[in-house]
C-alpha cells in the first residue's frame, strides 16, 4: 500500500505540475472489449471488459493512469497502472525509458512495478520496435517484446508481436500433474480498422507456449488461444 500510495503521489504531482504549464497536453481514452489479454493472458477470465486512461505529455516527458476490471478468480476486480517516462528521439529512432506500477486496491498483494526501456524504428511506411520490461525491485523476470506495425490503407493496418516472459512457475503444485516451467512464449496479430479520426477497432489473436495460467480440471490449458475484439475511442 505504501509504495502504491508513493507512486500516486508522484504521478499526480507530475499531472498537476504539467496543467500549469502551457506547453503540455492531456489525452483521454475509453475502450470497450471481449477480452482483456495482457501477455498473452486474459486477464478478465475470456470475459468482456471496459477500460479508459488519462494522459499528459510536455515534449519528451509523459505520465499517465489506466484502468480496467479484471477477474483472477481472486478479490481482485479492478487494476489501475500508474506511469510515468521519458520519449527522446535520435534521428528516426524512437525511445521510450519509464516506469510503471500495475496496482490492484482490492488485493494489494498483486501489486508490482516494471521498469521499461524500448525503441520504435520507421521500416518503410510501417515500423519495427522492441521493448524490455523488468521488476524494478528485483531486476528479474524479465518480459522481452518484438514488434511491427504496417498501415495497409488509410483506414487499415496490420500489427503484430512475439514475447517471452521469464519467471518460475508451476501448475497444480502438489499434485501427481504437478509441473514446472521456466519462462512462456506470446505472440499476438491483428488488424486495426479506423472509424473515424477518434474511433478505431481492432482485432487480434493472441497464443502462448505451456504455461500454468487458466488450467481447466481435465488439465487443459484454456488460456494459450485468445481472440480480443476492442473499439476505443482517444480525444
Amino acid at each position: 500500500m505504501k509504495k502504491f500510495l508513493l507512486a500516486a503521489t508522484i504521478a499526480a504531482t507530475a499531472l498537476v505540475a504539467g496543467a500549469a504549464s502551457a506547453e503540455g497536453a492531456f489525452s483521454y481514452n475509453i475502450a470497450a472489449t471481449n477480452n482483456y489479454v495482457w501477455r498473452g493472458i486474459s486477464q478478465s477470465s475470456k470475459d468482456a471488459a471496459v477500460q479508459g486512461g488519462i494522459d499528459y505529455t510536455n515534449g519528451t516527458f509523459y505520465a499517465g493512469t489506466w484502468a480496467s476490471n479484471v477477474d483472477f478468480g481472486s478479490d481482485a476486480s479492478l487494476e489501475v497502472d500508474l506511469y510515468a517516462g521519458l520519449k527522446p528521439t535520435v534521428g528516426n529512432w524512437a525511445f521510450d525509458f519509464g516506469a510503471i506500477y500495475y496496482s490492484y486496491p482490492d488485493e494489494d498483494s498483486l501489486n508490482f512495478g516494471e521498469l521499461k526501456a524500448g525503441f520504435t524504428h520507421p521500416m518503410g511506411k510501417g515500423s519495427i520496435g522492441a521493448t524490455l520490461y523488468t521488476n524494478w525491485e528485483t531486476l528479474e523476470n524479465p518480459y522481452y517484446e518484438l514488434n511491427a506495425a504496417y498501415p495497409l490503407t488509410d483506414k487499415w493496418s496490420v500489427s503484430g508481436a512475439f514475447g517471452k516472459q521469464e519467471g518460475s512457475f508451476t501448475a497444480y503444485a502438489g499434485t501427481p500433474k504437478e509441473k514446472a516451467y521456466d519462462s512462456y512464449t506470446t505472440w499476438n496479430v491483428g488488424v486495426g480498422y479506423a472509424l473515424s479520426e477518434n474511433l478505431s477497432l481492432d482485432l487480434r489473436y493472441w497464443d502462448t507456449g505451456d504455461h500454468p495460467l487458466g488450467w481447466n480440471a481435465d488439465g487443459r490449458n484454456n488460456m494459450k488461444e485468445q481472440v480480443a475484439l476492442t473499439l476505443k475511442a482517444a480525444f
